[in-house]
C-alpha cells in the first residue's frame, strides 16, 4: 500500500473506529432480522477487506447499504464500498459510488472525507494529462471545493498540496503548446497561451519563462518597446532568474546580469564568517 493510501485509509480508519463493536451492540438491543442480515454483511465486507479482497469487499458493504438503507450503517457501508474500489485502482467505480454517497447522505459527518477521497479518484485516474485533462479538471475543482468548504482539516491541508502541483502540470501544458506555437511562427496564439500562464499561473516556475518568452515573441514581431515592457516586468520581479539574463541578452548580446555577481559576493562572504567562526 502506497504512503498516499496509508494516508487515505488511515483518514477512514479514524472516521469509522470501533464500527463492528457498535454494530453488535446494537444488535444485541434490537434484534431485528433485516439489521441482522445487514450486520453480517457488513462484517463480511470487513473481513472480506483485511484480506485485501477489495471488490469482494466492496460489494459486501453495497449489500449492507441496501439491506437497512435507514441504519446509520448504511453510510459507512457506502464509503467503506467506495473506499474498497479506490484502493483496488477501480477508480470510475469508486467515483460512481462516491457521487451517491454524496448526493444520499447530503449532511453525513464524513462529507469532508467523501469529498476528498471523490478528488483523490479523480486524480488518480490522470495518465497522461497533455491527452486527456478531464481527470485533471475535475479533481482540480473537487480540491479547491474542499479547501474553500473545510479549511481547517486535513484534507484541505493535502488538497492544497494538491493543487500547487496541478497548477504546474496545467502550466506547463499552456507552455508546452506556447512553444508550438513560436515554432510554427504563430506569433498571436503564443502570446495569448504565454499571458494566460502569467495572467493564472503566477506562483509556478513557468511564469518566468512565460515573460521571457513574451519579450522574445514580441521582439521578433518588431513591437520592441512592448519587448521591453516585459523584459522590465521580469527583471523587477525575477532578477536573478536566468530568463532575466536570456531577455536582455536579446537587446544587448553582451549583458551581464550584475546581481548574480552581487549574489554571489554575498555568499562567499557568507561562507568567510562561518570560516572564521570554525577557526
Amino acid at each position: 500500500m502506497s504512503v498516499l493510501n496509508k494516508f487515505v485509509y488511515f483518514c477512514l480508519i479514524i472516521l469509522t473506529f470501533s464500527c463492528s463493536k457498535t454494530v453488535e451492540e446494537t444488535t444485541s438491543l434490537t434484534g431485528d432480522k433485516i439489521e441482522i442480515e445487514m450486520i453480517a454483511a457488513y462484517n463480511a465486507g470487513s473481513e472480506a477487506f483485511k484480506q485485501q479482497q477489495f471488490i469482494k469487499a466492496a460489494k459486501k458493504f453495497n449489500e449492507a447499504e441496501l439491506l437497512f438503507p435507514q441504519s446509520e450503517w448504511a453510510s459507512k457501508a457506502s464509503l467503506m464500498a467506495a473506499y474498497s474500489f479506490y484502493i483496488d485502482g477501480y477508480n470510475d467505480d469508486s467515483i460512481f459510488q462516491l457521487t451517491q454517497f454524496i448526493k444520499t447522505y447530503p449532511k453525513d459527518k464524513k462529507l469532508a472525507y467523501a469529498n476528498y477521497l471523490l478528488a483523490m479518484s479523480h486524480y488518480s485516474k490522470i495518465v497522461d494529462e497533455k491527452k486527456d485533462l478531464g481527470p485533471l479538471i475535475k479533481s482540480k475543482k473537487r480540491f479547491e471545493y474542499i479547501v474553500k468548504t473545510y479549511p481547517e482539516s486535513d484534507f484541505a491541508l493535502d488538497s492544497r498540496f494538491k493543487l500547487d502541483l496541478i497548477h504546474e502540470t496545467l502550466a506547463s501544458k499552456e507552455m508546452y503548446i506556447a512553444k508550438h506555437y513560436i515554432k510554427k511562427q504563430k506569433w498571436i496564439a503564443a502570446i495569448n497561451r504565454l499571458r494566460y500562464i502569467v495572467d493564472e499561473y503566477q506562483t509556478t516556475i513557468f511564469v518566468e519563462e512565460a515573460l521571457h518568452r513574451l519579450v522574445e515573441v514580441h521582439y521578433k514581431m518588431g513591437l520592441e518597446e512592448e519587448a521591453k515592457k516585459y523584459a522590465s516586468l521580469l527583471g523587477y520581479n525575477y532578477t536573478s532568474s536566468n530568463w532575466y539574463e536570456e531577455s536582455y541578452k536579446i537587446f544587448n548580446k553582451k549583458y551581464k546580469n550584475p546581481y548574480k555577481k552581487i549574489e554571489k559576493n554575498k555568499k562567499l562572504s557568507t561562507l568567510d564568517k562561518m570560516k572564521s567562526i570554525l577557526d
